[in-house]
């Protein structure tokens, strides 16, 4: 074992002798006192999908909706449903495990202040990494008080000995309520309001009351929506089921066909060509060079459909994985001058470089 270790840091120790600017090479994730090693992003996409929950429960007097009130198609049965309300995508960055890059820091070179993110991809060389810019999280409004119903009724309909016949006493104080409503707003009240103010707020009383006295007959719906985030690293794959949602258990696994499907297809909008292959046919394993290697991002097209191909959300994003990487030469980092560089987080291109001459 003693001999392994004296071994492998003779090695190392080698390797970052052999040349005297920044040098490169593919590597296993890690940070060391000599050098770093950093991640090319590649370009995933965040899916948020909102949720609608909606549970009902029938009202007391349901059974008697029809015959008191007239309302047709009151459901008898309790209930929970759900639907999609909607959908958006983001591009967020996430390391590339293939393109791994080790730089190693030196007396002559001025590469050594890197930032990288939480998963090792590179930010920015000799300056403050920008802020990534968060996609919002989803607030849902604030629900409503619900009011109870039988606050509002009187001893008459309390005392009654049935259920029918408080059915029949709360319908009969839900007419009153409707007739007092327009006699105020025809003028013809015992009582009427001084100002429009008090008007107001005499008819939203009224209303309230009818409203929670109908819903001992119609029931009551509760309705709550929540945000689903799925996130998907684009490959060669196309029309892939992004989740699949039932209307009675909400948004289930992808396999399970009690779900209806929703897809996601990606295209890549920059396909190169093909690299040209060695007339000779030999292959010789390209060294590792000086400098920084950084994303061209390329571009691609995210469509999300329903089970009909109904398109619901359409996104073009630039994309790290679908371009290809080039290399800053190490001379931008040498002692004659600091060159500061930012990179994209989301998909490692180039977004700022500035170089400064030493006074």
């Amino acid at each position: 074992m003693k001999r392994l270790f004296f071994l492998l840091s003779f090695l190392q120790c080698s390797l970052f002798g052999l040349q005297a600017q920044t040098e490169l090479s593919d590597y296993h994730p890690g940070m060391t006192a000599e050098g770093a090693v950093y991640f090319l992003p590649k370009t995933a996409i965040r899916v948020s999908v909102l949720v609608e929950k909606k549970v009902y429960t029938p009202g007391d007097f349901s059974n008697y909706a029809m015959r008191y009130l007239r309302l047709r198609d009151v459901a008898q049965e309790p209930s929970t449903t759900y639907r999609v309300v909607g959908i958006q995508q983001t591009a967020v960055g996430v390391a590339d495990t293939s393109k791994a890059y080790a730089v190693k820091f030196n007396a002559k070179t001025v590469a050594a202040n890197l930032a990288l993110s939480d998963d090792g991809c590179l930010l920015a060389i000799n300056a403050q990494a920008s802020k990534t810019k968060q996609p919002t999280p989803f607030r849902a409004a604030p629900k409503q008080k619900v009011l109870n119903p039988r606050s509002f009724m009187n001893e008459e309909i309390l005392a009654a000995g049935s259920t029918a016949k408080m059915a029949e006493l709360t319908a009969n104080e839900i007419y009153d309520l409707r007739e007092n409503r327009n006699l105020l707003i025809k003028g013809q009240a015992d009582f009427m309001p001084n100002d429009a103010a008090q008007m107001k707020m005499m008819l939203d009383r009224l209303e309230q009351q009818e409203l929670a006295m109908r819903t001992l007959f119609t029931g009551t719906t509760v309705t709550d929506t929540t945000e689903t985030v799925i996130t998907v690293v684009p490959g060669d794959s196309q029309r892939q089921v992004l989740f699949r949602i039932s209307q009675r258990l909400g948004i289930v696994d992808d396999d399970d066909l009690s779900g209806v499907p929703y897809y996601i297809n990606v295209e890549n909008l920059n396909i190169l060509p093909p690299v040209a292959e060695d007339p000779t046919g030999k292959s010789k394993k390209k060294q590792p060079e000086a400098g920084i290697y950084v994303n061209v991002a390329g571009r691609m097209r995210s469509t999300i459909t329903q089970q009909d191909d109904t398109m619901l959300s359409v996104e073009e994003f630039p994309a790290g994985q679908f371009g290809h990487v080039e290399l800053l030469s190490g001379e931008l980092f040498n002692k004659r001058y600091t060159t500061h560089l930012w990179l994209n987080p989301v998909t490692g291109a180039v977004e700022r470089l500035e170089g400064e001459q030493p006074k």
